[in-house]
């Protein structure tokens, strides 16, 4: 079967059901970035202090302690499980589009890949390997990158004229 372009074939209430459910999982998805800039200000040292705490900063401007093990396997579990459904719905309608289908096959993967390695990141910063907050940085920019991507395609595939 082959999917190649067959959103152009969707009638219009159907294409503006993919259209509100791809705003509403962006709305959803960048309120979680603002969440991470709250708490981490988008640097190395935020993401450490994040999950290792900061009790030996005197001058800390908020204090925060290392997160219990209970914590964040549910912050793990919670973010992989959700996400790895998002993904696969958004790499989905993706499959529908007429992209390169390079290019299709690439931003259909590579949410997954990061967000193994954003997520067992956290895991392994908060195991102490505190330098792997840069790799949790590159693929958590990587892992929203192709969200968006993948965001942008389908709606503008959405209002193509075949």
């Amino acid at each position: 079967m082959d999917l190649h372009g067959l959103i152009y074939s969707f009638p219009k209430y159907y294409k503006n059901a993919i259209l509100a459910f791809v705003i509403m999982v962006n709305i959803g998805f960048f309120t979680g970035l603002f969440f991470i800039e709250d708490t981490t200000n988008f640097e190395s040292v935020g993401i450490q202090e994040q999950y290792l705490g900061n009790e030996n900063i005197a001058d800390a401007v908020e204090m925060k302690f290392k997160k219990p093990q209970r914590e964040m396997l549910t912050l793990i579990h919670n973010h992989i499980l959700s996400l790895s459904i998002l993904f696969f719905m958004m790499a989905s309608l993706l499959a529908i589009t007429g992209i390169n289908k390079k290019v299709k096959a690439f931003l259909m993967i590579e949410p997954f890949i990061s967000l193994l390695l954003t997520f067992g990141g956290l895991y392994i910063i908060w195991s102490g390997v505190a330098w792997f907050s840069y790799i949790v940085m590159i693929s958590g920019t990587l892992m929203t990158l192709s969200f968006l991507a993948e965001s942008v395609i389908i709606i503008k595939e959405l209002f193509k004229k075949i």
